[in-house]
């Protein structure tokens, strides 16, 4: 009984996927079935001397020019009396390279989905497919959310094959690697693992590769999709990738040693592993004096413990600590509260929500639209707010140059992490004073000391503690004083170039 069952179901496994050989027609019904009567699908019959010969495709999937010069023509045009007209034949002969045989219908469904063009002649045991792919993609523009000053302005398109034609422009070596895997199962898409062979760190590369295997998700909507998947902790509200538009900090990254992840359909890709520092980073450093590098770094750093802290010192201050402000600050502040019915707790969040709405706004509007937005709205509104009574003009200074100094942070990710720390800091300064703000940094610290990216600690150089990376990750040092990659992301070639040959006198005698 157990036997019959089992080959029954052998039966039927054999009838949904190994149908060839098959009759024409019937191939026709079978597909028509699996695309629900999709109208887009063409079946296409024709005879060449004694034989039906079958040319099936989507038609809004394949460039339809490419088809009939490439496979049509010769296929019509075929030498019937030289080579008898058989797969295998025609596989040797069209003037094409990029054929292969399918025997399978699961094989033959997902790829017609694709772009590919399949040929079957009648009673044969397989079909021959062809990739003639339509794709429509956007061209190379400037990159909106990560503008600089200095430096290459070109961004990555929704095309995976010119994202990574552009990043072999940049990385003209042998050594670098594009490993390609699908996910999704609903709608699969092509993710490239992009590294250096060279540099990279074995075990990072694994991790990398075994995360991409292991991950079972019916669709992958972008590269931020993904690399929320990929992460090492998904709960916490740190990124612990860093994602980008711009092909320069992707190639940055990945000749530092670091692996990157391309996605299709995605104008961005993220780089792995990164540090809480790399988000402060900017390639703008590199193209500017190591002097001025340095000076932005620092600063960037600096403005991120301002936007984070000045809001909730100003609520601790004004709440139970008054003798930390100076005598005539504090009746300055105590004029312009006069009339503000509310704690400051209440009125630094009533701000803060305020400003977050106005920027939510400005972002989700036409551009000019957003702009004249986020200036007009800002003044309109802090005035009438000041008039009204309802909040300090002095707090609204204090809110401003905190979102100013979030506004300085590369990366957008991190850029709104600041923007949230900054919120439970105020609720605890309210409650506890400045004590309510020790507490909160030192459960932030604590969270970052145990937080990783790929399996790396979030803190380095810090935490653990690498002296010699300082110059490399916290601040600038003259090229000649770079001959070394961090330690910190473990390459597996420390050396850069000869530190004795750099520093050579280049006068000319």
């Amino acid at each position: 009984m157990w036997r019959k069952k089992t080959e029954t179901k052998i039966k039927e496994n054999k009838k949904e996927t190994d149908i060839f050989p098959i009759k024409l027609d019937k191939l026709e019904k079978i597909l028509k079935r699996e695309f629900n009567n999709d109208p887009d699908l063409k079946f296409n019959q024709y005879t060449v001397g004694d034989k039906r010969v079958a040319v099936f495709f989507i038609d809004y999937q394949i460039d339809s020019d490419q088809v009939q010069k490439g496979l049509l023509t010769p296929l019509v045009h075929f030498d019937r009396k030289q080579l008898k007209l058989s797969i295998k034949n025609l596989q040797n002969n069209l003037p094409l390279s990029t054929g292969s045989t399918i025997d399978k219908l699961e094989m033959i469904l997902s790829k017609l989905i694709i772009g590919e063009v399949f040929i079957y002649i009648e009673g044969d045991n397989e079909t021959l497919s062809y990739l003639f792919p339509i794709k429509e993609s956007r061209s190379l523009e400037k990159a909106e959310t990560e503008s600089l000053v200095l430096g290459p302005k070109i961004s990555f398109t929704e095309s995976l094959a010119k994202n990574m034609n552009i990043v072999r422009w940049r990385i003209k070596s042998p050594d670098l690697i594009f490993e390609e895997f699908k996910i999704g199962t609903l709608s699969p898409k092509d993710v490239r693992l992009v590294y250096m062979k060279n540099l990279a760190n074995d075990d990072d590369i694994q991790t990398m590769r075994q995360r991409l295997q292991e991950l079972d998700v019916d669709e992958v909507e972008d590269a931020i999709v993904l690399k929320q998947y990929l992460e090492d902790s998904q709960t916490n509200l740190f990124p612990q990738f860093d994602i980008t538009e711009r092909p320069d900090r992707f190639t940055y990254g990945v000749t530092k040693g670091k692996v990157g992840i391309l996605v299709e359909n995605s104008p961005s890709g993220f780089i792995a592993p990164a540090t809480m520092f790399s988000f402060l980073e900017s390639t703008e450093d590199l193209y500017m004096r190591w002097q001025a590098g340095t000076f932005l770094r620092i600063l960037r750093f600096l403005a991120m413990f301002f936007s984070i802290l000045v809001t909730p010192t100003y609520v601790a201050a004004l709440t139970y600590q008054y003798a930390i402000i100076p005598t005539q600050i504090l009746i300055s502040i105590g004029q312009s509260r006069a009339a503000v019915p509310f704690p400051p707790l209440f009125e630094a969040i009533l701000l803060e929500l305020i400003l977050e709405l106005l920027r939510e706004a400005g972002a989700r509007l036409p551009t000019k639209v957003g702009q004249t937005m986020g200036i007009v709205g800002g003044v309109v509104i802090g005035t009438a707010a000041v008039e009204a009574g309802l909040t300090s003009n002095i707090l609204i200074i204090v809110v401003a140059m905190s979102a100013l100094a979030s506004f300085t942070t590369p990366s957008y990710l991190f850029g709104t992490t600041i923007r949230l720390i900054r919120f439970p800091l105020i609720i605890l300064a309210g409650l506890f004073g400045l004590l309510g703000i020790v507490f909160g940094l030192a459960l932030i610290i604590i969270h970052a000391v145990r937080l990783t990216s790929l399996g790396r600690p979030y803190l380095t150089p810090i935490y653990p503690l690498q002296i010699k990376d300082f110059n490399k990750i916290l601040f600038r040092t003259p090229f000649n004083h770079t001959s070394k990659r961090a330690k910190s992301y473990r390459p597996k070639s420390i050396r850069r170039y000869s530190k004795e040959d750099a520093n050579k006198t280049r006068d000319i005698d």
